[in-house]
């Protein structure tokens, strides 16, 4: 089934990143960053189904010497090199398909912005028996060609330059229209709501070319009306720890605290509302006696504020239970630690030194 992703996020160096590393890592290549002497080599890294840079007008250029011209071209410490544009792409196109609506998006950016595009695609993630024993119910397809069973997340990475990009590879000013801040001080759409529309108008006309009848909308989904809590990426961090120890991340945790503080919310705004189509209902009812009707609905109005006052009252009781709850598991485990410790370095006495803290004991 195609499902609808559009991310962008930035690669700083304030965050300790690296325009050669994220290129590299992308493309499952090797490039040594000429400004700080480290290598950034991902050769062995699997599942890079395609790479390419494009540049302006559809020019390219070798991605290690561009990338390096990049980080050489921004000198401040805390520089915006590049901005990433992440999507899923459609699991009923065929690889030879969704590369090709990848690429073209990738093109249509670097053209529409003026600025280089690195476009990677990556196939989805091997699920190991391990996998499948640690989360038996996440979702999973089988490859027809091998046989083995995948996470169906068929991908790609867009890296777009933060400056633009002449179609001869001449590096230019800060590309001002990707910078969401700017946007908002402009008042003009920022690029990733624009490009996740276009990018759903270009998967759906890639998904009508080959004749399948699912289609993707960039919409929330409440405004489709469909109604179910949106699904959430863990990351690679979070997903990585659930895969290695079989619990729950704390990034998955959070996910569900905050889902159930919305259904909270959610089933006393519905009640409310019941409320007040009863306090509209009794007014109706009891028109030929207005005195009586208005004296009813006041009533019923303080017993609706009243039930918000006790439902808030629980939940802020709620949140305060599980803060203390918390801490005290906080508490518990550093208590465990010291024991812990004293008894490691018991271990480490000699029996004379032994005797003499029981002495001293005593």
């Amino acid at each position: 089934m195609a499902i609808y992703h559009l991310s962008a996020k930035t690669v700083s160096r304030s965050a300790g990143r690296s325009a050669t590393a994220a290129a590299a890592y992308r493309a499952g290549t090797k490039i040594t960053d000429e400004r700080t002497g480290e290598i950034h080599d991902y050769t062995k890294k699997g599942g890079v189904l395609h790479a390419e840079l494009i540049l302006p007008s559809g020019e390219t250029a070798d991605r290690s010497v561009f990338w390096n011209r990049i980080e050489k071209h921004h000198k401040r410490g805390d520089a915006v090199l590049a901005r990433e544009v992440e999507v899923s792409l459609p699991a009923e196109l065929t690889k030879e398909q969704r590369q090709a609506l990848a690429v073209g998006f990738a093109r249509e950016l670097a053209d529409r912005y003026n600025v280089a595009a690195d476009v990677a695609l990556h196939a989805p993630r091997t699920l190991t028996s391990r996998d499948l024993k640690n989360n038996p119910d996440q979702y999973q397809e089988t490859d027809p060609e091998t046989g083995r069973k995948h996470n169906g997340n068929w991908h790609a990475h867009i890296l777009l330059s933060a400056c633009h990009v002449s179609p001869d590879g001449t590096l230019g000013k800060k590309a001002v229209e990707l910078d969401p801040i700017h946007c908002q001080r402009a008042k003009i759409e920022n690029m990733a709501d624009r490009e996740r529309v276009r990018w759903g108008e270009l998967a759906n006309a890639a998904l009508e070319r080959a004749g399948h009848d699912s289609r993707i909308d960039h919409r929330r989904l409440d405004v489709q009306g469909i109604d179910r809590e949106p699904t959430q990426h863990l990351g690679p961090a979070a997903a990585g720890y659930e895969r290695r120890t079989g619990e729950v991340s704390r990034k998955r945790e959070d996910f569900t605290v905050n889902a159930l503080e919305r259904l909270a919310k959610a089933k006393l705004a519905g009640e409310l509302e019941r409320q007040e189509k009863e306090l509209d209902k009794s007014i109706i009812d009891l028109s030929g006696d207005l005195k009586r009707a208005q004296a009813k609905r006041t009533d019923r109005q303080e017993a609706a504020r009243a039930f918000a006052a006790q439902a808030m009252k629980t939940f802020k009781q709620e949140q305060a239970a599980r803060t203390l709850a918390a801490q005290a598991m906080e508490k518990f485990k550093a208590e465990q630690a010291r024991k812990v410790e004293e008894q490691r370095r018991e271990s480490k006495l000699t029996p004379v030194a032994k005797e003499s803290k029981q002495e001293r004991g005593r």
